[in-house]
């Protein structure tokens, strides 16, 4: 049985092989929906909140 996976757009049903030209999207629509969301930003990794530099240096190593 040929491996499917969910078309992370619209999770439509994809198969998985050579045949599948926009995989794992199901269309060309459906990746460049994607690519819209990817240059407005609209995915971003959760950064962690770092202290300021400042808060970073200890009073005995400030020059």
């Amino acid at each position: 049985m040929a491996t499917q996976v969910d078309c992370p757009t619209c999770g439509t049903k994809v198969i998985w092989n050579d045949t599948s030209t926009f995989r794992p999207f199901c269309s060309n629509r459906c990746k460049q929906i994607d690519l819209g969301a990817w240059a407005e930003e609209k995915y971003a990794i959760p950064a962690v909140n770092l202290p300021e530099d400042s808060e970073l240096e200890s009073p005995e190593h400030k020059d």
